[in-house]
């Protein structure tokens, strides 16, 4: 009996969580967006929104907790926060559909690329307009207004899988976009190792399809790797950004096994 209430109350907690988000969503979409649309300072006006997106997110990661949906175990978080060292991209695995969630609570001053989906979405569209986030519709554009926001001070947030993993043990090609942003602006790679133990929300599951028991969120940050000594300095842009996308996907793929995220 103890077992049956504790899954149906995470049941039940789960949908209230999904329903305030999405609340929450289309309120700051239709809310947010008017007002900066018509603030008149356009950098305060980001970093407005940009902490509110963060208070938000911290306040239903804290909610998940309470109510026993979730644990989270973060590690290094540190150098998320980079008080004064200037900004980072942030490359990730991608192995749940709550990742952008934990990455945006943990990091202040955070900016995300995002599916070009979700700039049409109701729920999000006001969200991620307001933010200034970065659509992967382009590719040139996805580089050259990522080192615009990281140039403002912003930390980037990439998952280069471009989608959740495919599997438990397996990850998605990682897409070249965070490495040309990283050689164009000079700043360094912060990799980031996401676990979700038992999964929830992956690739083809439901948000009803709620684990026996509370799942545990665990966030590894890795030491900053600075993109241009991985790729030869005489190399056309091309094969440079292939050469760091290799060895950052390498990289993060390693630690995976290492930390005990990926089973052999």
């Amino acid at each position: 009996m103890k077992a049956w209430l504790d899954y149906h109350w995470r049941l039940v907690a789960t949908a209230l969580a999904f329903t305030a988000f999405g609340i929450c969503g289309l309120g700051f979409s239709l809310i947010l967006f008017p007002i900066a649309w018509i603030w008149p300072h356009r950098a305060s006006k980001q970093r407005a929104v940009t902490a509110i997106i963060h208070a938000f997110f911290r306040a239903l990661v804290a909610v998940l907790r309470r109510a026993g949906v979730m644990e989270l175990d973060v590690r290094g978080i540190k150098a998320l926060r980079r008080d004064g060292e200037g900004p980072v991209i942030v490359v990730a695995n991608h192995p749940t559909w709550l990742d952008v969630m934990v990455l945006l609570s943990l990091t202040p001053h955070a900016c995300c690329v995002v599916k070009s989906a979700h700039w049409g979405n109701p729920f999000f569209w006001g969200v991620v307009r307001a933010a200034e986030y970065v659509s992967n519709a382009d590719p040139i554009e996805l580089v050259d207004a990522g080192a615009r926001q990281l140039a403002r001070g912003y930390t980037m947030i990439i998952f280069p899988e471009g989608t959740r993993s495919p599997a438990r043990n397996r990850m998605h090609a990682f897409s070249r976009g965070f490495a040309h942003m990283a050689l164009k602006s000079g700043a360094p790679i912060l990799p980031v190792l996401m676990d979700c133990d038992p999964p929830a929300f992956t690739k083809g599951m439901r948000w009803y399809d709620v684990p026996a028991r509370a799942f545990r969120m665990r966030v590894n940050v890795l030491e900053p790797v600075g993109a241009d000594g991985l790729a030869a300095h005489d190399e056309p842009p091309a094969l440079a950004a292939r050469a760091v996308t290799s060895a950052i996907e390498a990289h993060i793929t390693r630690h995976l096994f290492d930390y005990g995220f990926f089973k052999a």
